[in-house]
Formats: structure tokens, sequence, C-alpha cells
């Protein structure tokens, strides 16, 4: 088997390593890339294999926050929606999402037009305009929602995303520059200090494919790790890292079509008022997403029976004369949340959902927290410093260039991965194994 480290042109130094391949470290790489950085990104797993993967296939602004107050995240959010319906319309489509309201809901049709006022509002009103629904017009737009009750609904405007899709094809954008590369299921298993003598860090680097290790001086190192932060840099002494983290595991559904026929996507909320979305795909109905506090192990998580009972519930409340078992489960899929603690909270839902970067040395930099919609403008304030450092004019409109390079196998279809599609595939989305062709480039649902 050829070395993964000449294959793809390792080198021995760079300017920039990246340690994560998820969509803020695939962010940052092609950020750097599109001003000419040499630049360095590895992740453990295949790159996207899990937060970024494991979201509620969503772009937006995050309108529950608005009881949070967080206006400035759900501003910055909805604009970079906005932004990406433009960029990329392969990848990412406009969608209207009901909030049904019932006599016993918490927030009655008054408070939800004036909160959707406010979404348009913040979005510099790109977003096409909210809208009241009657209770009849509810029901004949939700086949089979609760009547008893029923009010009415509001009717709002967000995207649905390939969230997979959308990190792979920003990765592929970022390689196409040879001075930036790309290794997945490549580990850092060390990382050395530089003394008053050196420039550079020494980062050692393990294939856990094959078990080959090397080492890259960079003169800078980033960490995008997510919800492993805490794990991965607790396990470089060196760094003399504080946890940050209050991980959340979230956990969806994929439900059969025939069990669940809806066209058009709704809000529900839980009898503990989290938020779940039900959003129809071409084939099959997406419910999500649970909100757990989770310590310990966090790679390739599975939903818990109490979860998958818990969505069930709900849409048992929402929809009570569909027998929507767990039989009609077409497949699952969970991951975590990567939210930044606040001082005065252990509230996973009143933790605040902006991203942070910290720098326990000099030349690293640490970035966690923030919605995976908001991954373009939370990479900007470390690629400007780096390109400064590296003599480089810093363009903050350059990555809003459409992508260059799409899948082999579109986003929204049910294209079958032929022969040919399988070659195109290992030669230019860079997987290095079956699973990763699978699950992430063709798209199977993981059961």
């Amino acid at each position: 088997m050829t070395s993964i480290f000449s294959e793809r042109n390792l080198g021995k130094r760079t300017d920039v390593l990246i340690v994560g391949g998820g969509i803020v470290g695939c962010g940052l790489l092609r950020d750097l890339s599109l001003h000419n950085i040499d630049a360095v990104l590895v992740d453990k797993k295949d790159f996207t294999s899990q937060t970024s993967n494991s979201s509620s296939k969503m772009l937006h602004g995050g309108i529950r926050y608005l009881e949070n107050f967080d206006f400035k995240l759900v501003f910055e959010a909805l604009h970079e929606k906005n932004l990406w319906l433009k960029l990329a319309p392969h990848l990412a489509k406009e969608r209207k999402f009901y909030l049904p309201t019932f006599s016993d809901s918490k927030r009655p049709l008054w408070m939800l037009k004036i909160g959707l006022f406010l979404y348009d509002f913040l979005s510099s009103f790109q977003n096409r305009p909210h809208q009241m629904a009657s209770a009849a017009q509810t029901i004949k737009d939700l086949v089979g929602i609760r009547t008893k009750g029923l009010k009415g609904a509001g009717i709002y405007y967000d995207a649905v995303v390939d969230d997979g899709k959308l990190t792979l094809e920003v990765l592929y954008d970022a390689v196409l520059n040879p001075k930036c590369r790309a290794f997945n299921h490549v580990a850092l298993i060390d990382l050395k200090i530089p003394t008053s003598d050196q420039d550079h860090f020494i980062a050692t680097l393990k294939d856990e494919l094959t078990g080959e290790t090397t080492t890259i001086m960079a003169k800078d190192v980033v960490f995008a790790t997510g919800p492993f932060t805490d794990q991965m840099l607790g396990s470089l002494p060196e760094l003399k890292w504080q946890p940050c983290l209050l991980p959340s595991k979230g956990s969806h559904l994929w439900i059969s079509k025939q069990a669940l026929p809806v066209s058009e996507s709704l809000v529900m909320v839980g009898k503990d008022d989290r938020v779940i979305f039900v959003i129809p795909w071409h084939d099959r109905v997406l419910v999500g997403t649970t909100e757990k506090v989770i310590n310990g192990e966090m790679f390739d998580l599975r939903p818990s029976q109490e979860e998958i009972t818990y969505l069930l519930d709900a849409l048992k409340d929402y929809f009570p004369d569909n027998e929507i078992t767990q039989t009609d489960i077409l497949g699952v899929f969970a991951g975590v949340r990567p939210l930044v603690k606040e001082s005065d909270t252990n509230d996973l839902g009143k933790t605040a959902r902006e991203h942070k970067v910290f720098s326990p040395h000099e030349r690293v930099r640490v970035i966690v927290g923030g919605k995976y919609t908001t991954f373009r403008v939370m990479v900007q304030e470390v690629a400007r410093e780096l390109c400064l450092k590296n003599n480089q004019t810093y363009s903050a409109d350059a990555t809003k260039r459409p992508l260059r390079q799409p899948s082999i196998i579109p986003a929204f279809t049910s294209k079958t991965l032929d022969a040919a599609s399988r070659e195109l595939i290992w030669r230019h989305e860079l997987p290095r194994t079956e699973e990763d062709i699978l699950l992430r480039r063709a798209g199977k649902i993981d059961s």
C-alpha cells in the first residue's frame, strides 16, 4: 500500500497545520488556499464523518435563539444562509417551515407573528416574507396534523442542506491549490512546542489505517476539533489546556414516508419545550433533534433508545392518527454540538452558540463553538491573522466565490453508485475506505 503521506505530498514543512476535518477545519483550509497559504489539514477519521455530517441538515438563522436575545448570531447566520443559497444552489435549497400552534401552546399566534417579523428583519429582508396560516390551511398543508386545539401556524423560510457534501466540496475547492493538502484517517499524536531557537512546531502524525507515523514542521497550528477539543488538547500537556466545552448530543431519525407522508417541513415543540424539526426529503423524512449532556467517548455515536422514544413520542403528539413505530425507522444518526461553557449556566438550551477563539500558545489557535451555518465567518479572524503573518493581503470576500468541484454523486438525488461513479470518487474525492464512499460520498443511510 502506498504511503498516504507520499501519495498526497505531505512534505516536511508547512506554514499552517490544521487539526480537524469538519466544516470549520475545511472552511479554514479553503480560506487559506484562496490566499495562497501553504497549509496541511489532518483528521483522525474521515473528513466530515462526525459532527459536520450529523446536523439537522439545515442552513438557518436559529429561530429559537430569538428567545435568548442572540440577535447578533441570528443576523449573521441568516445572512450566511442566504449567501450559500446563491453560492451552492446544488447543495442548499430554500424550504418553508410551519410552526403550528395549539390552544395550549406556550407561544400563541400573535407572538409567532412578532417573532417571524423579527426573523425577516434580521435577514435584512433577504428572507422570503413570513406568512400566517389558518387552522384549516394548516390541516390541508400538514397531512395528519393534530386538529384538536389547532389555532393555525406561522410559516417562515430557511434552507435545507446536504451538510456532508457541503463540507466535502469546501475541502475539494481548497485542495485545488497544490499548496494545500488534506489527510483523512491521520491523527495528531504529539506536538512539540518550539524552543527559543526554533521557529516551528514538530507534529507527529499517525496513519490510523496503516500505523505509519511521520513528522512535519509547522509555523502555526490551528485546532478545529469541535466537540473533541477538550479531549484532544488535554492529550497535549505542553499546551496546559483548560476544558471549555459543554458537549451536547443530538440524535436524528430517518422515517419512512409511507408512515409519515408529510410534504412540508414543520417545527414541533416537545413536552420539554425543545424544538424538533420534521423535514421531508425525496424518499424519507428527517426528525430531530435531541439535546443531552454527554461525557466520555464521542466518536461515531448512535441515538439511545431513550432519545428514539422521545422523538417518536413527539411525532405521536403532533400526528396522533399515524401509527409510527420503530419499524418505520429507516436509519439513525447522532452527533455532538461543541457548545462553549457559560460561566453562569449549564442549561444546554440557554448556552450560546457563538464561536470563540482561544490561544493556549502564541502560535496556536483553537476555534470552538458556533453553528454549522456560520462556518465561513467563524474562521475569518484566524485566517486573516495567518495571512498577515505570511505577508499576504487578506480579503474577507475571497470565500464568497462559488465552489469549483461538485460531488460525483449529486446531493438531493437517488443516483445509484455504479462502477464508473465509484472509480471517479476514488480518483477525485479523497476516500480511503469503503465506508468513506458509501456513507459520505454516496449518501447511503446509516441504519
